[in-house]
């Protein structure tokens, strides 16, 4: 079976650090595959701030994203106590969305994992898909 290979841009544009907590370990000791979500939604959040998206859904207008898919390529270990740093970039904008690309490091340098998410602009009173508002496309780029 062929292992999932996240590719990465040239340039980051936005980096932020997320501690390791506890609750993040899994039973062998390390950085579980479903905090490492959790983690990289936390860092979206922050990559979505920094360029103007306070929230990636408004409960207002109903209008928000919505994450189609993700890909992870572990590269190393991250236990308690360590603080990611994670590099972001949008990448791979289209019609109705774009993707964000992820490179995790821990303080000392070492190289955590690599990740990708697919986010589409979505409509949630409609449940359907909404176009790329031209405002984000020109942030992400």
């Amino acid at each position: 079976m062929p292992r999932v290979k996240v590719a990465l841009p040239d340039t980051f544009s936005f980096i932020t650090e997320i501690p390791v907590r506890i609750t993040d370990l899994n039973y062998g000791g390390h950085v579980g595959n479903d905090a490492m979500l959790g983690i990289l939604h936390e860092a979206r959040v922050h990559f979505l701030r920094s360029i103007g998206v306070p929230n990636d859904y408004d409960a207002v207008t109903k209008l928000g994203l919505i994450m189609v898919d993700v890909a992870v390529e572990y590269k190393g270990e991250a236990f308690h106590g360590d603080v990611l740093r994670v590099q972001m970039a949008g990448n791979d904008l289209n019609k109705y969305g774009f993707d964000v690309v992820y490179h995790v490091h821990n303080q000392a340098g070492k190289e955590v994992a690599r990740a990708k998410t697919g986010m589409l602009c979505f409509d949630y009173n409609t449940h359907k898909l909404r176009l790329l508002p031209e405002e984000l496309a020109a942030q992400l780029q």
